[in-house]
């Protein structure tokens, strides 16, 4: 059975001693997760300005306060009211407090000692140089889908997320330019749709509402073929009986922008050094509660 922990701290505590490598949907119930990116100093004012252009998928929580710190994070997050900001994480380490990260040199995912997703990056990490982002995620919304009775299909098989490159562009910054949105995909009854929409509307933070749904819906932002996903897993039938496609005649396909945007925007931008990332589906959890910055009960 899956450990679940019960704080941000608790589990970036499991993650930075290997001790969880797994997806991190349903952890730390009503704690933020977050996706990562960590750039050479360089990108970092690009980067920021590719957040601020395209705040759906790239939603800007948080960064390192200094080149080459990955323990102390200056937060953009304010909280309900408006009136302060809020600190994302205490006790935090960049290069350790993820399940699982990926590794980019010159653009290219690369594995690291024959590792395609290593449980730490700490041997690439740049003193003086390293810039982390973290950006919001879809997982922090799930908990209100599931206590409407809506929980996502991926936690119901206990599987991670799948994850689409799309045809929908991204607003150019700088070097990053000629990237797409990426998504998340849940699947729901087309009754549904419209409750799902309200729930996740609140959590701008964290992505917010569906960017697009249903079949004619994937066919627009240029997904041909959902048993395919690039990043996580396939989605299966509700009865966990074969994968979910065109042939199911109760669900349809509702998307989501994703904090995997970052890493396809850098694999277009040609960039040049050592860029590191979250592996998809494997967060860190920080510790800012939802009701400390979104209108939800």
């Amino acid at each position: 059975m899956t450990v679940i922990y019960k704080t941000g701290e608790d589990a970036r505590l499991a993650f930075r001693s290997g001790a969880f490598t797994s997806t991190t949907s349903g952890q730390a119930p009503t704690y933020l997760q977050a996706n990562l990116i960590i750039l050479p100093q360089r990108y970092a004012d690009d980067f920021r300005l590719l957040c601020q252009r395209n705040p759906v998928p790239c939603p800007l929580l948080a960064e390192s306060a200094s080149p080459g710190d990955y323990k102390r994070l200056k937060s953009y997050v304010r909280s309900h009211d408006g009136s302060k900001i809020l600190p994302v994480a205490d006790n935090i380490d960049l290069r350790h407090d993820f399940p699982r990260f990926r590794v980019y040199e010159d653009s290219r995912h690369v594995p690291v000692d024959g590792v395609a997703e290593p449980v730490d990056v700490a041997d690439r990490w740049l003193d003086g140089d390293h810039v982390g982002f973290l950006i919001g995620c879809s997982f922090s919304f799930e908990r209100a889908l599931c206590e409407a009775g809506l929980a996502p299909r991926h936690q119901l098989h206990n599987r991670s997320v799948a994850i689409y490159r799309t045809s929908m562009p991204l607003c150019a910054a700088g070097v990053f330019s000629g990237a797409t949105y990426v998504v998340s995909m849940r699947p729901y009854r087309p009754s549904e749709i419209e409750r799902v929409r309200d729930l996740t509307r609140p959590f701008v933070a964290t992505h917010g509402e569906p960017v697009a749904w249903g079949w004619d819906g994937a066919e627009r932002i240029g997904i041909k073929d959902i048993t395919k996903p690039d990043w996580g897993d396939v989605t299966l039938r509700l009865d966990g009986e074969g994968a979910f496609g065109p042939d199911d005649d109760e669900y349809v396909p509702v998307f989501w922008g994703c904090g995997v945007t970052p890493q396809e925007a850098v694999m277009r931008a040609d960039l040049k050094g050592t860029v590191m990332g979250h592996a998809p589906g494997h967060m860190t959890v920080l510790d800012v509660r939802e009701e400390e910055i979104f209108p939800v009960s």
